[in-house]
């Protein structure tokens, strides 16, 4: 009896192993698949270095896609914003294990360098342009400031954070919202012909949270991977790509805040 169970055991264990040979690491797109792929495949072969897992780089075509496959758990590690995480935490069981540390999340609004918009009154009455209804900082914050102003604006969605730098520079749009660190990271071209009107209120930042279904030995293995990233020197120029100082352990109560907002827009998933 005591060898059949052992036997089950190894089995069990052998089954689980075999599952996370390759997990997938989602990252939001808040920028071109393009972009991300270059600012982040680099990283995660690094955790996969460190950590001994094998480690992929995938995303979606827009945030909305973004926000279906986190419904439907696709991700076995994801990068994803704050609101994200609290939806996903609750409807899929995703468990953050890190968070880029001394940083708080806010919104942006930017305009063109040469526009003669100076307040968000100066947007009464706009189209502007924001990535998608539920990106926290970049449109969540940002409208709710606008509208804290009394600012009436007609949104519209463009698909992420480059595409509203793209489109306000091209003078499409009057203003459009985003995050520091993504408007840092936008070609000089682009990020030059424009300047920040607005910032919002700072939160807790984006989460890096793993799915039910990953091992707890593999969890703790790129827990570990991620919060001595910074300590050498091919890491921390590895951050310093994607504007993070680097990462600390992220516990389920950090994003309280967020939760404190009782925000709706993911409600149906």
């Amino acid at each position: 009896m005591i060898n059949r169970m052992l036997i089950v055991l190894l089995l069990f264990i052998s089954t689980q192993c075999m599952a996370q040979k390759s997990l997938s690491f989602g990252i939001v797109p808040q920028q071109s698949a393009t972009q991300l792929a270059k600012l982040w495949t680099p990283i995660i072969e690094e955790l996969s270095n460190k950590s001994g897992l094998d480690i992929h780089f995938v995303t979606a075509p827009d945030i909305p896609s973004f926000e279906k496959r986190l419904a439907a758990g696709e991700y076995d590690i994801a990068y994803m914003n704050p609101y994200h995480y609290v939806v996903f935490n609750q409807s899929v069981g995703y468990k953050a294990v890190a968070k880029a540390h001394d940083k708080k999340i806010k919104g942006i609004i930017i305009v063109s360098k040469n526009s003669d918009i100076n307040s968000l009154q100066d947007l009464q009455n706009s189209t502007l342009a924001f990535p998608a209804p539920a990106s926290f900082a970049a449109t969540i914050l940002t409208q709710a400031d606008l509208a804290d102003q009394q600012v009436n604006f007609t949104a519209n969605y463009v698909s992420s954070h480059d595409s509203v730098y793209r489109n306000v520079a091209k003078g499409i749009y009057p203003a459009g919202g985003g995050v520091l660190r993504t408007f840092n990271n936008v070609a000089p071209q682009i990020r030059d012909q424009l300047r920040i009107l607005w910032t919002t209120k700072g939160y807790t930042p984006h989460a890096i949270a793993v799915h039910p279904r990953v091992i707890r030995a593999a969890t703790d293995k790129l827990q570990q991977a991620l919060l001595t990233l910074e300590q050498y020197a091919v890491g921390k120029q590895l951050l310093g790509s994607i504007k993070i100082n680097g990462f600390e352990k992220g516990l389920d109560a950090d994003w309280d805040d967020i939760r404190a907002l009782n925000l709706k827009q993911l409600s149906d998933n």
